[in-house]
């Protein structure tokens, strides 16, 4: 149980709290302290076991929010919450999960139609019921009924890092069983794919009746699907299904790679495996055509016999790397410790939970060798974006940090901004200004529905200017809940390349923006991809690790990464092509 996830309780409670119209006070309170519990440092499940009877000086924590944290830490649950959930129907909270659907009109469309069902609300929306609403119209309609279709695209998934948590808790039950020996995760989750639909475990147990009981009585489980001596299959509260197979030591190392899929990859190595005279399946190595075992160690050994190295899981979707593997030119994937700072991140001074020092902190205990502070701009009125006055007092406090003889940090912090591309593709600021800066990232806030041409000539123009290093979460996408943009892909990377742009992977978790794809792309294409956190709470940082994960599912190496350069080698490739206008040279 970590931070975000108690954080994401006291979110939810807040939600629950606003669809039934109660308190504001209230309302605001829970939110306050969800932010404070997300951006602290500390791990508040470890301080709720070993010093949960000290106080906890936390803005917005008094005694009554720590005993929920408590609560949560030692139970996994808060009965708050739990009554909550009990009072209203449980469909509201995937209305949530449309673009434009916010709890207070989630409540407002409860209360006065009584709907409660995706199914209804869709109806609804059909019949032009929503429009006569207070504060609704045919647009707020069209729009709720177009995420409606994008969440039926993705039905049943969840964001990795919400797998993650669920496989942390798991795992830790499961591992203090006596008779699990080893315990490992297969499937998509194994391979990093940026949304999971469910959960495969595999196990060696010496016993199996005590490890399918340890498995079928974890806390969150909802309902037991399925249960057997080999095979037993349960759903989470959170609407997964975990399956977990138990197999015999001598059947892991292929039962793993078999479960870890792709299905394609899967198919392509058992066709090479048959051309050397073998066969592979979840089960063994055999010799054919006597269908006699062959002792494995591990994984290697399977791709070792049809003549390829190792394929890291990440690569694993039949997308060319059994042949590269074959040939010997497998990529060296970049790793997390390769990245040495972090290029798009967010203060008080904008919509960020820390203070330019705090950030500094946290980067200098990365290990990073700068970081660049990148509040909004002045479009972004919601995030408290800067303007020019705001921005230029902020590059002069950056300036006076890094010249402090006794700052406690090594790490270099660098100027910037996260400019608003606007909806004629001229940037939010003033050009004169933003060419003062050490990094300049544009970015699409506002008018995402444009067609096609459109919004892909919006983006190439803001890039022409001359004065951008960095263009962020290139397609907008939002997992799970919105539909990255409708752009043509060629021409931004033919616009990247010829101004010097890079662009972004954004590690957010909920973004991972660059996809695979479109990073394997910049690769062949010979743009540079920036790896960032996008962190607005300290706790954001290791978001990158998620990045990460995502750059290696595109082929990314170390050189394929602008922020794996030193402090040095950054600031020649960010002058690299950048207009200076005149009297600033």
């Amino acid at each position: 149980m970590n931070n975000s996830r108690i954080a994401s309780i006291f979110s939810q409670i807040a939600d629950l709290l606003e669809i039934q119209d109660e308190n504001p006070f209230r309302i605001r309170s829970y939110r306050r302290a969800a932010q404070a519990i997300e951006s602290c440092a500390e791990d508040l499940a470890s301080w709720a076991l070993h010093r949960g009877d000290q106080p906890l000086h936390l803005p917005g924590i008094g005694s009554g929010m720590s005993q929920k944290i408590r609560e949560i830490a030692t139970e996994g649950r808060c009965r708050e919450h739990q009554d909550l959930l009990g009072r209203l129907p449980s469909g509201l909270l995937d209305f949530l999960r449309v673009p434009g659907l916010g709890p207070r009109k989630t409540g407002l469309i409860y209360r006065e139609l009584g709907i409660s069902t995706l199914a209804q609300l869709e109806r609804a929306a059909r019949e032009g019921k929503l429009q006569a609403l207070p504060g609704m119209g045919a647009k707020s309609e069209s729009k709720i009924l177009r995420g409606i279709e994008d969440l039926k695209k993705v039905a049943g998934r969840v964001l990795w890092i919400e797998a993650e948590q669920e496989i942390q808790e798991i795992r830790t039950r499961m591992t203090a069983c006596p008779e699990i020996q080893t315990l490992e995760v297969a499937g998509s989750f194994r391979r990093r794919r940026d949304t999971v639909g469910d959960i495969d475990i595999l196990a060696i147990g010496s016993i199996a009746e005590p490890v399918m009981e340890t498995f079928c009585s974890l806390p969150a489980v909802k309902e037991v699907l399925a249960r057997g001596t080999t095979r037993s299959s349960i759903r989470l509260e959170s609407g997964l299904q975990v399956d977990l197979r138990l197999v015999p030591p001598e059947s892991f190392p292929a039962a793993l790679q078999y479960f870890t899929g792709s299905q394609a990859h899967n198919v392509a190595l058992r066709e090479r495996a048959k051309r050397s005279g073998y066969k592979i399946n979840e089960y063994g190595l055999f010799r054919e055509p006597e269908d006699a075992p062959c002792p494995i160690a591990g994984e290697e050994d399977l791709y070792r016999i049809c003549g390829m190295d190792w394929i890291p899981p990440e690569l694993r979707e039949n997308r060319g790397e059994l042949e590269a593997s074959a040939a010997g030119r497998l990529p060296k994937l970049v790793e997390w410790q390769d990245i040495r700072g972090d290029l798009h991140n967010h203060t008080r001074d904008s919509d960020g939970a820390c203070t330019m020092e705090e950030l500094a902190l946290w980067a200098d205990c990365r290990g990073y060798e700068y970081l660049a502070i990148t509040d909004h701009s002045k479009s972004l009125t919601v995030a408290h974006g800067l303007d020019e006055r705001r921005l230029l007092r902020q590059m002069e406090e950056i300036d006076r940090w890094n010249a402090r003889a006794d700052k406690p940090f090594r790490v270099r912090l660098l100027k910037g901004c996260e400019v608003d591309i606007k909806a004629d593709g001229s940037l939010d600021l003033d050009p004169e200004v933003l060419s003062r800066l050490d990094l300049v990232i544009a970015s699409v806030h506002s008018h995402m529905s444009m067609p096609r041409d459109e919004m892909t000539e919006r983006i190439v123009r803001a890039m022409s200017y001359g004065c951008v290093h960095l263009l962020a979460h290139p397609t907008g996408r939002i997992l799970l809940q919105r539909e990255p943009f409708d752009l043509d892909m060629e021409k931004i990377f033919g616009a990247a390349l010829r101004w010097g742009v890079a662009l972004e992977l954004n590690a957010f978790p909920a973004r991972l923006d660059l996809d695979d794809i479109h990073c394997r792309m910049a690769k062949e294409k010979g743009v540079k991809v920036a790896i960032n956190s996008d962190t607005h709470a300290a706790e954001h940082f290791h978001f990158l690790r998620y990045g990460v994960f995502q750059a290696r599912r595109g082929w990314l190496e170390k050189g394929d990464v602008l922020n794996t350069q030193s402090l040095d080698e950054l600031r020649a490739t960010l002058r690299q092509g950048k207009r200076i206008p005149a009297g600033l040279a």
